[in-house]
């Protein structure tokens, strides 16, 4: 049995993320933009900021996971897409649902820059610090939350909840 406590309305949602789109768009004005999604949990909220975006973009995804089926990382990255499109020499922003132990993220920077990338830089719609465990630098969030197993707008557990149109904490009851 699991009970859903709100943390994050759609209101709230749609506000930071037109902020967070005006800012990005101010940020890489008159500059090339690839924008990479993190497959599965960040394809909402990336489908939500490019269309606030008012600067031209290009769009991949790639998808790695550390987490399984738990509510906990484990530390090991497995990646299972990897980009298509040409980086060499552009700017580069990470979209990602959720920064947690940051340890994937840390994983995909680094990988992002391995091919030449301009700049690579990190959007996330939720920061949380429960569990970070390397220190990853946030340029973009939408939320920080200060703890908790959160679903919904696209996170998920176990391939759950992804579909809800906010934010709740998981609770969990045996």
């Amino acid at each position: 049995m699991a009970t859903l406590t709100p943390v994050i309305s759609k209101d709230d949602i749609e506000k930071s993320v037109i902020r967070i789109a005006q800012k990005i768009s101010n940020d890489y004005k008159d500059r090339e933009l690839v924008i990479i999604g993190v497959l599965k949990g960040a394809f909402i909220f990336l489908a939500d900021i490019t269309r606030n975006l008012t600067i031209p973009v290009k769009i991949d995804f790639v998808q790695a996971s550390s987490y399984g089926s738990g509510t906990s990382s484990s530390g090991t990255i497995i990646l299972k897409k990897d980009i298509e499109v040409d980086i060499k020499g552009k700017d580069v922003l990470i979209i990602e649902d959720i920064v947690d132990t940051g340890i994937t993220l840390s994983y995909l920077i680094d990988h992002l820059k391995s091919f030449g990338a301009k700049t690579v830089r990190l959007c996330t719609f939720i920061d949380k610090h429960e569990r970070r465990k390397t220190n990853v630098k946030v340029d973009y969030a939408c939320h920080i939350v200060k703890e908790g197993f959160l679903v919904g707008y696209g996170l998920d557990y176990g391939e759950q909840y992804r579909e809800l149109p906010e934010v709740y904490h998981l609770n969990l009851h045996s």
